[in-house]
């Protein structure tokens, strides 16, 4: 421990010794937002901020549909891969009542090798595939969390349609929704539980997130956002009808402020399973998240600083140690950044995926400088506004 204290004092002094300066006022923060949403040309996003585990501003800009009605604080949203962060804490309290064991082999949870099960085209991939290739029993749920299962992101995306390995379980990090959803199947076929119902309760009942679910309802009707693509065209919402956890979750930005909060402050999980959650535990070790099978980079260019915990990416800036969580489509952009550090977030939904180009200087104005990897997380080409 005294060595990693002093490592960090060489590395951040700054991030030790000295307070971050504090949370801009709810007026500047807005202004600032509105300004970038304009520079980028958004047409919607919304904005929740945490201070000392405590939501401290909430808002909305902009309109939620092309008929110009206004984004609103509890207008639905859809939260994209911010599913695989909620989920990955329903796996740590599953972990902690020891439901289920992170590390050991998905096997143990099932009553059948995982080959054998017949496929459910609508809801999973096919494992019959994997047949006479034992490689899926080194899979835990804790690699599946950190990404580092061997899958493409999902099996439709390969040339064939087929779930394969391309790398041996647990040897790097390579992002796959698909590993999610196996253990998603682990809970659901192994162990008899239903996520939609572990997701309600564990999670969203316990962080006060009246407006969001892992389905469509039909009370989202009323106050509910479409999304602008690039391109500028509008997008309706798809009223997902499957609970899939890497990505179906639906939600507010008042929603979101909660569960940031309740995150970073460690409620429902004790102080050793809030540090596991969050605990650097495997390299990333390539220059961007996507492709998601790109090779590897040289070592003397790997960053040091970025690691996979469970369901989200931890790094270490100026500030000290945090993390963060994307998620994308083609007509959403969502993010939700944390630094350890007086227990501090920002949470930026945006029903217009331009709203992307405004995170970084967002989340700098209201954080200060934290070291997120932006630059991973979208790709070197990647166009902020300032």
């Amino acid at each position: 421990m005294r060595r990693a204290v002093l490592l960090l004092l060489t590395l951040f002094p700054a991030a030790v010794m000295a307070a971050p300066p504090p949370v801009p006022s709810p007026a500047r923060i807005d202004a600032e937002a509105m300004r970038l949403m304009q520079v980028a040309h958004a047409r919607g996003m919304a904005v929740a901020v945490v201070d000392g585990g405590k939501v401290v501003h909430v808002a909305a800009y902009g309109e939620r549909n092309a008929a110009g009605e206004p984004l609103q604080t509890d207008t639905v949203m859809y939260a994209a891969s911010l599913t695989k962060m909620a989920f990955g804490h329903l796996i740590a309290q599953l972990a902690q009542d020891k439901v289920i064991d992170l590390d050991a082999s998905i096997a143990s949870a099932l009553d059948r090798p995982l080959p054998d099960y017949p496929a459910e085209p609508k809801k999973y991939a096919d494992y019959t595939v994997l047949a006479g290739d034992e490689r899926w029993r080194r899979l835990t749920p804790r690699l599946l969390l950190n990404h580092a299962s061997g899958f493409a992101n999902f099996a439709f995306l390969e040339p064939d349609g087929k779930l394969k390995f391309h790398f041996d379980p647990g040897s790097r990090h390579g992002y796959s929704g698909e590993g999610l959803i196996l253990l998603q199947f682990v809970l659901e076929r192994g162990l008899g539980q239903d996520v939609g119902t572990l997701m309600q309760q564990r999670v969203f009942d316990r962080f006060g997130m009246p407006r969001t679910s892992m389905m469509w309802r039909e009370d989202f009707a009323t106050n509910l956002a479409d999304g602008w693509t690039a391109e500028g065209t509008t997008e309706p919402h798809d009223e997902r009808s499957r609970v899939r956890a890497a990505g179906s979750m639906d939600t507010t930005i008042a929603d979101m402020g909660n569960f940031a909060a309740g995150y970073v402050s460690g409620q429902g999980l004790s102080a050793s399973m809030r540090r596991e959650l969050v605990r650097p535990q495997l390299p990333i070790t390539t220059a961007s998240q996507f492709p998601t099978l790109q090779p590897e980079l040289p070592v003397a260019q790997r960053r040091r600083n970025l690691a996979a915990g469970l369901g989200v990416v931890t790094f270490t800036g100026p500030q000290g140690a945090g993390f963060y969580k994307g998620g994308h489509d083609d007509a959403v952009g969502n993010t939700l950044v944390c630094v350890e550090q007086g227990q501090r977030c920002v949470v930026i939904l945006g029903n217009d995926v331009r709203a992307e180009a405004t995170f970084p200087a967002l989340v700098r104005f209201v954080l200060d400088e934290t070291g997120v990897p932006w630059e991973w997380e979208y790709g070197a080409t990647k166009a902020f506004v300032r």
